[in-house]
């Protein structure tokens, strides 16, 4: 399902060069048993996306090339993750990370994210990475900017109380923008008590390979950490 009708894309290309056969295998064979449909009865109770033994549901809103996706996963085996990635290029680098080394707490949603969310129940899912998302850097694009708080509304309203939300940018305005549209919305309190602490990612936060071409270019990242209220 995708996002709604009403709804501006927040990403970019759906696709980039063409598929070698053995992604395009990936595709076909191993993305349908990972795959989440995204509708309102298969997710009506999301941890029986995943195997016995998950104890909360995570949910990743981009995941590029799924470095985080795949290190949350092998780190965190307790949690269930829904990686949500409409770029077809960032789906079969998981697929073929998970070939290698098969992960059985991650289910993939090959779409925009908002049209699963609407389809969540509340306060189903315990944590949310939304990394380096799209910045639509030019001022008339602003509007296509997945951070608004429309989907910060519907964030707050399928994370459960003290979830936490995790968001992150090397692009300053968009920072800046982050940061209003969080307050503005209401639900969530930034954990910070000092600048290090929007500097730093922490212990738990791997660095993926687009915050390492953005430091590599000398672009300053910002890490967000914030609670469900």
């Amino acid at each position: 399902m995708t996002a709604g009708s009403g709804e501006l894309r927040s990403y970019g290309r759906r696709r980039g060069r063409a598929l070698s056969a053995r992604q395009a295998g990936l595709w076909r064979h191993l993305l349908p048993r990972l795959a989440v449909a995204g509708t309102a009865a298969e997710l009506a109770s999301p941890h029986r996306l995943f195997p016995p033994g998950i104890s909360e549901v995570w949910l990743e809103i981009g995941f590029g090339g799924g470095e985080h996706l795949l290190w949350q996963a092998e780190q965190h085996p307790e949690a269930g993750l829904i990686g949500c990635e409409p770029f077809q290029d960032g789906v079969v680098k998981v697929l073929a990370a998970i070939a290698e080394r098969p992960a059985t707490n991650i289910r993939l949603y090959a779409d925009d994210a908002r049209g699963l969310m609407r389809h969540l129940p509340a306060a189903s899912i315990g944590r949310v990475f939304v990394l380096f998302p799209d910045p639509w850097p030019k001022r008339r694009h602003w509007k296509r900017r997945l951070l608004s708080e429309a989907t910060l509304a519907e964030l707050a309203r399928v994370m459960a109380p003290g979830g936490e939300l995790r968001l992150a940018t090397d692009i300053a305005d968009y920072a800046a923008w982050m940061l209003v549209a969080v307050r503005r919305q209401g639900s969530f309190r930034w954990t910070a008590a000092a600048a290090v602490d929007w500097r730093e990612r922490g212990s738990d936060w791997p660095q993926t390979r687009y915050e390492a071409k953005a430091l590599r270019a000398g672009r300053r990242c910002n890490y967000f950490r914030f609670l469900r209220a």
